[in-house]
Order: structure tokens, then C-alpha cells, then sequence
């Protein structure tokens, strides 16, 4: 197990005694910081590709925005499933996030297919029929 999530787990790191508020914080900055290392790794690796050195701030700038996306889309995840009447998200509400992005959504779609192993994966659900229709008795 990575040892940053092992410490994640640790309630003493994150504050067991001081609520929740406190521990998604504690959590978010981790998340936050641990995608600040990536972005300047990628930053970094293709400047050199080019190159050219790419400056701090710029890097920086790139990492929180891809945070405050990445934020944004799980409040929009979470409120297709809410939505839904449900409190897990399912593939089909990443997908539906997508909808502006036909990009996007292909790849999502490409993947979801592949993780299922080729079934159809479409976001959707077909209706199933209604009790009321099946219990009505014709005369």
C-alpha cells in the first residue's frame, strides 16, 4: 500500500479527535498536493521533450485549476446520482458529465466498454415495466 494513503487511513494524522470538517480538509489538501506533484513531474517531463522549462507559477496555476475541475465534477457526479434516488455513483453518471464534450464522452464510453468487457455501455437504463400495469385484471 502507498505509504501517503496508509497515513491518509491514520486518524491520528488527520486529526481523529477534531471532527470530520477537519478530516476531509485534511484529505482534500492531501489530494490537492499529491496532484501538484504530478502536474510538475508532467510539467517537467514534457518541457524537457521541447525544450523548454516551464515556469513555476505557470505550473502551479495548472495544477489548481485541474483541482478545482476535478472538484467540479465530482459535486456534478454526485448530483446525477442523487438525482437518480441513489448514494453510489455508477459509470452512467460519469458519462452523463461528459455530455458538453463528445470527445470526452467517447473515450469515457471506449472505456467504460472495455472495463465491462465489451457489453454496451450507454449511461442509460431501460424502464422497467410498472406494478400498477402487471396487477390490473381485464374483464
Amino acid at each position: 500500500m502507498d505509504p501517503d494513503v496508509e497515513t491518509l487511513a491514520d486518524d491520528d494524522v488527520l486529526g481523529g479527535d477534531g471532527g470530520e470538517a477537519e478530516r476531509l480538509e485534511a484529505e482534500a489538501e492531501l489530494l490537492r498536493n499529491r496532484l501538484r506533484l504530478a502536474v510538475i513531474n508532467i510539467a517537467t517531463t514534457e518541457g524537457k521533450k521541447v525544450g523548454m522549462e516551464i515556469a513555476d507559477p505557470v505550473v502551479a496555476c495548472i495544477a489548481d485549476l485541474a483541482f478545482k475541475s476535478a472538484e467540479q465534477l465530482a459535486k456534478d457526479v454526485e448530483l446525477f446520482a442523487q438525482h437518480a434516488g441513489r448514494k453510489s455513483i455508477r459509470m452512467g453518471d460519469v458519462i452523463l458529465t461528459a455530455h458538453r464534450n463528445e470527445h470526452l464522452m467517447g473515450q469515457l464510453r471506449t472505456f467504460c466498454q472495455d472495463l465491462k468487457g465489451k457489453d454496451p455501455c450507454t449511461g442509460k437504463k431501460r424502464k422497467k415495466s410498472s406494478k400498477k400495469d402487471d396487477n390490473v385484471t381485464k374483464i
